[in-house]
């Protein structure tokens, strides 16, 4: 079963930093895909079995933090 979980990181702003935060999060154990919707300051992240605190802190490492 594919999971799917949503944050609102608001300090994004441009592609690249879309483009970090895609890179950290796609290492994380399970994740399949990483959406940034820019306008929306939302990521959306599927796969499977993930791990909320992974995830944020891959989106920290990308130097953001997700409300």
């Amino acid at each position: 079963m594919t999971d799917t979980v949503t944050y609102t990181v608001p300090a994004i702003h441009c592609e690249h930093c879309a483009m970090s935060i895609r890179e950290e999060v796609g290492e994380v154990a399970g994740v399949e895909d990483v959406a940034v919707d820019l306008d929306a300051k939302v990521v959306t992240i599927t796969g499977r079995a993930l791990d909320d605190a992974a995830l944020r802190a891959a989106i920290e490492e990308a130097g953001y933090e997700a409300a």
